[in-house]
């Protein structure tokens, strides 16, 4: 396998049944959609997006990282360790590859996508909350794709980046603006009187990890376009009644497991808007096409693998230039995000 991890990492936190040959996993099930082959030729997407920034966004959001933080200290004393501001409770971290497709369109040949072949990648399970709660408990669920072997500028000052990072959740769209999500974040951490949102979240049910879809829910850069990503499950998996009293035990029995990982691209403002996180892309107007494959192999669990996991960080803003973050939620997670790792590390005077 080529584009091995690079260990600087770990410093811290066709048509519908596309089959790419007789021994590879079939795409012609997945749901809520169907799989769309990358040789199923559309217009290219615009690349007339842009970014509208406030004048004011910095000061926001210094004000919601300071609140994430109060969160996230709260949590620490809690539970008597440092801990990620969300997705605190690990379910499983596993390797896994991330094979670039061949003869994509031209469109999406950028970044990570550039060059066709297998990358090795780590997969990060997590419930979503700030509280470590039984897997029971209603709660947005994590599945982050650490990519390595990447080659280019990051997305964050120009240096070499060591990964291509993607965090997902079970829900599309997001839903809310940041200023949203941290009002919702503050009522479920304190118990204040509770907003539709943090309602909509105790309601959310899945049926187990390696049957669902999971969103990126914003989009980044692919070079001069847009886009948003999700994983799709190459085969249909029968629930296991059990299997939320243990959601990483669940999935981890069913290896190997292997997703579609697929991209949504901008196609204007009205349908596809790069600020407004709260609106559906329509996939009657921009449809999701596959560029790789994401397999999870059988594998011993991994204790060091493990502690790595949490020791380092999952991202959006660990990226390639070519795929920087866009829209006002992203901009808010650079600021809180970073903040978030530099307090479990002790970086900050509290």
């Amino acid at each position: 396998m080529k584009n091995k991890v690079n260990t600087q990492t770990s410093d811290e936190d066709g048509q519908a049944g596309y089959i790419a040959s007789d021994s590879s996993p079939r795409f012609d099930n997945v749901l809520p959609t169907r799989g769309i082959s990358v040789d199923d030729r559309k217009p290219a997407p615009s690349t007339e997006w842009r970014e509208i920034i406030a004048p004011d966004e910095q000061e926001r959001f210094a004000k919601e990282a300071e609140r994430f933080t109060r969160i996230q200290n709260d949590r620490a004393q809690r539970y008597g360790e440092p801990g990620r501001g969300f997705h605190r409770k690990p379910l499983l971290a596993l390797r896994a590859e991330f094979d670039v497709l061949a003869d994509l369109p031209d469109y999406a040949r950028f970044g990570l996508f550039a060059t066709p072949g297998p990358h090795e990648a780590w997969v990060r399970l997590s419930n979503g909350i700030f509280d470590i709660n039984p897997d029971p408990v209603p709660d947005i669920r994590g599945f982050a794709i650490k990519v390595f072997g990447v080659d280019g500028p990051d997305a964050r000052d120009g240096a070499p980046a060591l990964s291509q990072d993607f965090l997902m959740i079970q829900v599309d769209p997001f839903g809310l603006t940041s200023q949203q999500f941290t009002d919702a974040a503050w009522s479920l951490a304190f118990d204040k009187p509770s907003p539709p949102s943090t309602e909509a979240i105790r309601r959310l049910h899945i049926s187990g990890f390696a049957g669902t879809v999971f969103n990126t829910t914003t989009p980044f850069q692919v070079g001069p376009y847009a886009a948003r990503a999700r994983v799709v499950p190459a085969a249909d998996h029968v629930p296991d009644p059990n299997a939320e009293n243990d959601w990483g035990a669940d999935f981890y029995r069913r290896l190997p497991l292997t997703y579609a990982f697929q991209l949504q691209f901008f196609v204007s403002e009205d349908d596809t808007p790069i600020e407004d996180a709260k609106k559906v892309w329509p996939e009657a107007i921009a449809p999701w096409i596959t560029v790789a494959h994401l397999t999870l192999p059988t594998q011993p669990l991994d204790p060091d693998l493990a502690a790595q996991a949490e020791r380092i960080s999952f991202a959006p803003w660990n990226a390639l230039a070519e795929h920087r973050p866009l829209g006002e939620v992203n901009r808010a997670r650079r600021v809180v995000m970073d903040r978030s790792v530099a307090n479990r590390r002790g970086s900050y005077d509290r």
